[in-house]
């Protein structure tokens, strides 16, 4: 392991100085390969002249400490906090080392920056006057927030420790002398690896809670406790256990749908330049936080977790085991067959009729036929037909951002058939088809009284989302990202779930 450590005090002979001494000393004897650069000792300016740091020349110290940040696999800073943050030293540093195109660049997706010194990990040891406990509780760690996130986790480095030492000015040599131990026995502790199993658990967790994408969880949650509502189940709803067990396996069922369409639009993904939230993907795979096997492994499990949950359901529901079985068999061909060969709907242009379908009237049903409805019941249809029409203009919009990425391997969504303009079109008529539905149900009494008092709301929303539209469609602007387009497209389709679960939970 290469190990850097890097001293940013001003003075090499202070407290922070013998921490460096000792994390050194305690790194080698772990075995690894230490190199150390104290940057009192580096001749640099610390200041940026030029509009953009590339463009100052590059002192030989400054060069040196790039090609030792390069080599280094776990990086080291050792520093005083001083005002609640860094010196001026090793801000400076910083400001002259971690460039344009050596330690991020822009992108057109994501945050729009992408770090570049991945792979790497880092320690901080700071020293402070403030008591830790004070520093951490009421100022919020500025300082440690500053490296370890804004600094380093945007230049792609993680994990990121630290350890603080405190409050200096009232200690004793004692306890300066296990500070310093303490830091001798954080270098020793790089002998079991420079990232702890306690850490890679942590981030294998991170990385599959970013696989199943939860934020688009919530509307199916919405319809299904409408569709279970509206079956006005003897003994309730959200005390009831069919209920929860009921949504465990659609929520497994959606979950092993979004793992498929990761590994199956894997080709679309890493080429998507727009990705975002809310489209291309959560790309764990692109980005090698899953690999495609632990991706298969979660699908099956997931498959299996939503059979059990399943067999479960029939065993407690009211209705009849056949009409069960055929929702969920709808259900699970559907949302499956999203990007599951052999049917790969969304290659084939039904991607967005399909997830209209299972994120409505589908779901809907399943709410309602497993806690005792009848499938063939006009209310669950009446429910689920006016957040068909609201969820078509968002789940056409995300093909917009992957239209590039999406068309170079064949994928056939509407954005791709249609093209930018005409998806847009599409998406206007279909909000303003939404808009109407709704209307119309609230004039009309329909789905009992279930949308009472929602046009009140949708159609001032359909308007303005209408105008987006058109502002984009005259804007003339090539398919790119559109985040502000698809949050409010998404905030109209959830005016659809939450009036008819607010009037009928009342």
């Amino acid at each position: 392991m290469n190990v850097l450590i890097i001293l940013g005090h001003p003075r090499t002979d202070s407290l922070c100085g013998a921490l460096a001494d000792a994390y050194g000393a305690g790194a080698r004897a772990a075995g690894t390969d230490v190199r150390r650069l104290d940057l009192a000792t580096l001749d640099f300016d610390p200041d940026v002249h030029t509009p953009s740091p590339n463009q100052q020349d590059f002192e030989a110290d400054i060069r040196a400490a790039r090609e030792l940040i390069l080599w280094a696999e776990h990086l080291v800073f050792v520093y005083p906090t001083w005002w609640g943050t860094l010196p001026a030293l090793l801000k400076g540093f910083l400001d002259r080392v971690l460039t344009p195109h050596f330690a991020f660049i822009t992108c057109e997706g994501g945050t729009g920056y992408q770090g570049l010194l991945g792979g790497r990990s880092a320690q901080l040891i700071t020293t402070m006057d403030t008591p830790p406990l004070i520093h951490r509780l009421v100022y919020r760690q500025p300082g440690r927030n500053a490296m370890a996130r804004a600094t380093l986790g945007f230049c792609g480095v993680r994990p990121v420790r630290s350890l603080v030492c405190g409050s200096v000015k009232d200690s004793t040599l004692q306890q300066r002398q296990q500070w310093i131990e303490q830091a001798r026995r954080q270098g020793r502790a790089l002998e079991q690896g420079r990232i702890t199993r306690w850490e890679q658990l942590r981030h294998k967790a991170a990385a599959w809670l970013k696989a199943m994408r939860l934020q688009f969880y919530p509307m199916t949650w919405l319809a299904y406790t409408v569709g279970a509502l509206a079956a006005f189940p003897a003994d309730g709803v959200f005390g009831n256990p069919l209920f929860w067990i009921g949504y465990l396996c659609l929520f497994l069922g959606e979950v092993a749908t979004v793992l498929i369409n990761e590994v199956v639009d894997f080709p679309s993904d890493r080429n998507n330049r727009f990705f975002s939230p809310f489209t291309g993907g959560s790309r764990v795979l692109v980005e090698g936080l899953l690999s495609r096997h632990e991706l298969q492994i979660g699908i099956a499990v997931t498959l299996a977790g939503a059979v059990a949950s399943a067999a479960w359901l029939l065993t407690l529901t009211p209705a009849g085991t056949s009409a069960v079985l055929s929702v969920l068999g709808v259900m699970a061909i559907l949302a499956l067959g999203y990007t599951a060969p052999p049917l790969k709907l969304c290659y084939r242009g039904l991607g967005e009729l399909d997830v209209a379908l299972t994120h409505s009237i589908v779901v809907i049903l399943c709410g309602y036929v497993f806690l005792g409805g009848a499938w063939n019941d006009p209310l669950p249809w009446l429910l689920g037909l006016p957040l068909l029409l609201a969820i078509v203009p968002s789940i056409t919009l995300s093909g917009i951002p992957d239209l590039e990425a999406d068309a170079a391997v064949g994928k056939r969504t509407l954005a791709v058939r249609l093209g930018q303009r005409g998806a847009l079109w599409l998406c206007l008529v279909f909000t303003v088809l939404a808009a109407g539905a709704t209307l119309m149900a609230q004039v009309l009494n329909m789905a009992g009284g279930a949308f009472a008092g929602i046009a009140y709301v949708v159609i001032p929303h359909a308007i303005w989302l209408a105008w987006l539209l058109r502002k984009r469609m005259e804007s003339g602007k090539p398919p790119g990202r559109i985040d502000g387009l698809m949050a409010a497209s998404l905030t109209y389709v959830l005016w659809f779930g939450l009036f008819p679960l607010l009037r009928l939970a009342g």
